[in-house]
């Protein structure tokens, strides 16, 4: 199956029967203009209730992408809304600053369809014009979980959010992305319920993910404070009490930024609680292991 890309008026080649790529994002008008054409599957732009113009703008330029406008910022939630949307075997999340290497998309979706305990395909990430990879990735690459025979990458226990594929029923059937933790640092939960299921995420060095990193951007420090809130709204929901309180007391102890984080957890934490469930032991000797904590 064939389309045209408006932005461009080339051809583009669909990558694969079964995928749909989901992107969310707010505010970042000119970026999606720029890679949405790039993506080679019908895509679904979830937009965060952007003031920005973006929903006119996409409509007009891109009428061959499912818009799906919300009257606010859910987070990481709108990724779930998307899926749900999809009605495909399989979801890619990109971001509004990334898309999949051409003829990737087929790639990982003959690998998942080859791997069907797999729930989560992690990409590798180029980053910038000079495609530098990620320095998470070779982090992932040396995963402490190893490469089980029936895997096509070494085991996770967590994933980068842009770089992923899904399998969207093992996704949706655990809640997908939560309105809890939002964003960022929302693949954690996600993960840890994934593993608690039977299902397995892995590292694929063999596909790859472009990240050209927005302009428009939080600074540093706001990040730090926003990854650490999910942190231990993450704590709280899945983890045991001891390892809640060393979340909190880590969160004290690191600095400024990660105490805002803290206390912008605060609000939610009635939410979290009435969301907690206790991991599997496999899964928690899993985070032991990744930790380097044997206690």
């Amino acid at each position: 199956m064939t389309s045209t890309s408006p932005a461009t008026g080339t051809a583009r080649q669909s990558a694969a029967d079964g995928v749909t790529v989901v992107v969310m994002s707010r505010d970042r008008r000119e970026d999606l203009l720029a890679t949405l054409p790039r993506h080679e599957a019908p895509v679904v732009l979830v937009d965060n209730g952007s003031s920005d113009g973006t929903v006119e703008a996409v409509r007009a330029a891109l009428p061959d992408v499912t818009l799906l406008p919300l009257a606010q910022n859910v987070g990481a939630r709108a990724r779930t809304i998307g899926a749900g949307h999809a009605g495909t075997e399989f979801v890619a999340f990109a971001d509004d600053d990334s898309w999949w290497a051409p003829g990737d998309l087929a790639r990982a979706v003959s690998i998942m369809r080859a791997s069907p305990r797999l729930a989560v395909l992690n990409a590798r990430v180029l980053v910038g014009p000079e495609e530098r990879l990620d320095p998470l990735c070779p982090e992932l690459a040396a995963s402490p979980l190893g490469t089980p025979p029936d895997l096509p990458g070494p085991r996770l226990l967590g994933f980068i959010g842009c770089a992923a594929m899904v399998r969207t029923g093992a996704f949706l059937a655990v809640g997908g992305f939560d309105p809890v933790v939002r964003f960022p640092g929302e693949e954690e939960r996600l993960s840890l319920d994934l593993a608690a299921a039977g299902w397995d995420i892995a590292y694929v060095d063999s596909v790859t993910v472009h990240h050209h990193p927005s302009t428009r951007r939080h600074d540093a420090a706001a990040r730090r404070a926003a990854i650490w809130r999910s942190r231990v709204l993450t704590a709280v929901m899945r983890l045991p009490a001891r390892d809640v309180v060393r979340t909190v007391l880590a969160a004290l102890r690191a600095g400024a930024p990660e105490r805002r984080g803290l206390g912008r957890a605060l609000p939610d934490l009635p939410a979290a609680l009435r969301s907690r469930r206790r991991l599997p032991a496999h899964v928690l000797a899993d985070l032991r292991l990744l930790a380097g904590d044997a206690a």
